[in-house]
C-alpha cells in the first residue's frame, strides 16, 4: 500500500475524505505578486524604494527587464502546483519610448502582461503604484494638501481602473484592483482628520471612474505604519473598513498590516458575515510589516482554517505578498506560495466535527483532536497533491540548476 493510501485510511477513520480536499485544493487560485522577483524596482522609473518599504539583500541573479522577469515567473510557476494568477503593480508598465507619467498610464502598456498571461491561461490582478516616485510629496500622495499632487495621484488611480477592466476582459478572469497609499507621518500630527478627508476625496473620484464590477474588484487596504510613517498612516484599519462598507467594495488585509497582538485570522470571520467578498496579502510580519517569506506556521494555518471552515474558499481572494533579496528570489517565491496552499490544505483536512465539539463545550475532547490532528500524516497527502499536478517535491534542485545556468550570467 502506498504511504497516500495509508494516509487516506487514517484520515477516513477521521471522517475526512483525503480525495475530495484535493480536489477542493486544486480549485484554489492564488494570485502570485511579480515584485518578489526584482525587489520591488518596477520599470516605469529607477527610483528607490520609499513609502515605508525596505527590501534587504542582494543575493545575486536579480530580474533587471521584463523578459528576465518573465523568464523567473515562468520557472518559478513550473513549480508552484494547482491555479495561479499573477499580481502586477503599475510601476512594471513596458513603456516603449518617451517615458510616460503613472497619471497616464494605458492598457497598452501592459499588453506584453497580457500576452504573457493569456498564452499561460491565467488571470492579472492589479495595483496602483502610490510610492517610489518623484510625486510623492512629503510622504503624501491621495491624501496631499498641495492639489496638483493629489490631482496627479487620482488619475493615477482613474487609469489604473481603467487597466484593471482591460485585464478582465483580455483574460476572462475577474480582475482584484487592490488600493493601498503609504501616507503619513513620523512624528504626531496636528491634524489627523484632514489628510482623511482629502483620501476620502480622492477615493471617491477615483471610483467615479465607471467599470464593470462584475469584472473588477477594487480592494482599500490598510497599514498601521511604515517606516519613517510610525506616528500616523492615514489609511488606518478603521478608515479602510468604515469606506469599502459605506461604499461597497472590497476590504483587504494583510497579516503584516496591524499591530504585532492583532491577528487576521480573528477578523476574517468578523469581515465575511457583513462582505460578500474579502482579500487577503498574505505575508509573514517579524515584529512589524517585514515581508518575510510565508512559512506554514500557526498563523498562516489559522487564517486558512478560518477561510475553510466557513465555507468562503469562493468568496475570499488570495494573494501573496513579500519579498526577500538575501536569498534565491525563486525559491523565496516557490516557498512562500507553496506553504499558502499547503496551509489550505491543512485545513481542508480538519474533520467537521471539531465545530460540533465546540457547540457542545467538549473543549477537552476538541483540544486533544487538534493536537492529535498536528501529527497526522498530512504530508504524504501534500506529496500526493505535487506528484497529481506534476510537480517535483524537490524544488531546490531545479532552482540551483536555472541559478548556475541563467541567473549568475546576469
Amino acid at each position: 500500500m502506498s504511504r497516500y493510501n495509508e494516509a487516506k485510511e487514517i484520515y477516513a477513520a477521521l471522517g475526512v475524505d483525503t480525495d475530495r480536499a484535493l480536489a477542493a485544493l486544486d480549485d484554489v487560485c492564488v494570485s502570485i505578486h511579480c515584485w518578489q522577483g526584482d525587489d520591488v524596482i518596477g520599470f516605469d522609473n529607477r527610483e528607490s524604494l520609499s513609502g515605508g518599504i525596505q527590501t534587504t539583500g542582494n543575493y545575486p541573479g536579480k530580474a533587471t527587464t521584463p523578459e528576465e522577469l518573465m523568464a523567473d515567473i515562468d520557472k518559478a510557476f513550473s513549480l508552484i502546483p494547482g491555479k495561479k494568477k499573477l499580481n502586477l503593480h503599475a510601476s512594471y508598465a513596458i513603456i516603449d519610448g518617451d517615458p510616460v507619467g503613472r497619471d497616464r498610464i494605458e492598457p497598452k502598456h501592459f499588453a506584453k502582461w497580457v500576452a504573457f498571461a493569456k498564452e499561460r491561461g491565467m488571470g492579472l490582478d492589479f495595483n496602483p503604484t502610490f510610492f517610489s516616485h518623484p510625486m510623492v510629496k512629503d510622504n503624501l500622495t491621495l491624501s496631499s494638501p498641495d492639489e496638483t499632487v493629489r490631482k496627479y495621484w487620482v488619475e493615477h488611480g482613474k487609469a489604473c481602473i481603467r487597466i484593471s477592466q482591460y485585464f478582465a476582459e483580455e483574460t476572462g478572469e475577474p480582475c482584484v484592483m487592490n488600493i493601498w497609499i503609504p501616507d503619513g507621518y513620523k512624528d504626531i500630527p496636528a491634524d489627523r482628520l484632514g489628510p482623511r478627508a482629502r483620501f476620502k476625496q480622492s477615493l471617491d473620484e477615483i471610483l467615479a471612474e465607471p467599470y464593470d464590477k462584475t469584472k473588477v474588484y477594487v480592494t482599500l487596504e490598510s497599514k498601521v505604519f511604515g517606516i519613517g510613517l510610525e506616528s500616523y498612516t492615514v489609511g488606518s484599519a478603521e478608515f479602510c473598513l468604515s469606506y469599502s462598507a459605506k461604499n461597497n467594495i472590497t476590504p483587504l488585509m494583510d497579516n503584516g498590516h496591524y499591530h504585532p497582538t492583532e491577528m487576521v485570522s480573528d477578523k476574517i470571520s468578523s469581515l465575511l458575515l457583513f462582505n460578500d467578498r474579502i482579500a487577503l496579502h498574505v505575508t509573514r510580519p517579524v515584529r512589524w510589516d517585514s515581508d518575510h517569506v510565508v512559512l506554514f506556521d500557526d498563523e498562516t494555518r489559522e487564517i486558512a482554517k478560518e477561510i475553510v471552515r466557513n465555507d468562503a474558499l469562493g468568496r475570499v481572494f488570495i494573494a501573496t505578498d513579500y519579498f526577500d533579496a538575501s536569498i534565491n528570489r525563486l525559491s523565496a517565491w516557490v516557498t512562500g506560495v507553496r506553504n499558502v496552499k499547503k496551509a489550505i490544505l491543512f485545513a481542508l483536512l480538519q474533520p467537521a466535527c471539531l465545530k460540533q465539539l465546540q457547540d457542545e463545550n467538549d473543549m477537552t475532547a476538541l483540544m486533544v483532536a487538534q493536537e492529535e490532528l498536528k501529527t497526522a500524516p498530512f504530508g504524504d497527502v501534500w506529496n500526493e497533491y505535487l506528484d497529481r499536478a506534476g510537480v517535483p517535491t524537490d524544488y531546490l534542485t531545479p532552482i540551483r540548476a536555472y541559478e548556475r545556468e541563467v541567473l549568475s550570467k546576469r
